[in-house]
């Protein structure tokens, strides 16, 4: 799109099964003195809990407090056949298919303690699908809504 990315912005490929995070930062001459974003949209899904938990005890290891992490993932509304709304259902028989199955999902009202004790990890927001349709979806005319099961999470580094 010929955006010019800032400096400070590194996209750090990983396969969180297979690697750890800190070894990928590693690689990109990561400072962990410096206040951190991390974007993590797209990829808590496809991720065992276990998986997902030693990524985000990693992050609270290696970085300053007050660095931020914001992911999404699915409720898990998700995963039971009659509450699972029909977008959900397609979506995740067309991840199984391409073999990248979504596994992983949350109770909304458990993730804050489920991320402070262990992990010192502080649920700042929570969005549920109705916050993030009022917010980030709101009188567009394209037919694009939020997706029903998901969440947006913003989490603060303790």
């Amino acid at each position: 799109m010929g955006w010019e990315l800032p400096t400070q912005l590194h996209f750090v490929p990983v396969n969180f099964t297979h690697e750890s995070l800190t070894k990928a930062l590693i690689r990109l001459s990561y400072d962990p003195q410096v206040p951190s974003f991390f974007s993590w949209l797209g990829v808590t899904y496809y991720l065992t809990r276990e998986a997902l938990f030693t990524t985000l005890r990693t992050i609270t290891d290696i970085v300053p407090r007050g660095s931020t992490v914001i992911l999404d993932y699915l409720d898990n509304d998700a995963f039971v056949p009659g509450r699972a709304a029909k977008r959900a259902k397609i979506a995740m028989e067309h991840a199984q298919n391409q073999g990248e199955p979504i596994i992983t999902g949350f109770d909304s009202s458990t993730l804050a303690d489920a991320l402070a004790l262990p992990l010192c990890l502080c649920l700042h927001e929570n969005l549920s699908p109705i916050d993030i349709e009022e917010r980030y979806f709101q009188g567009r005319r394209d037919g694009y809504h939020a997706y029903e099961h998901m969440r947006f999470a913003w989490i603060v580094v303790e």
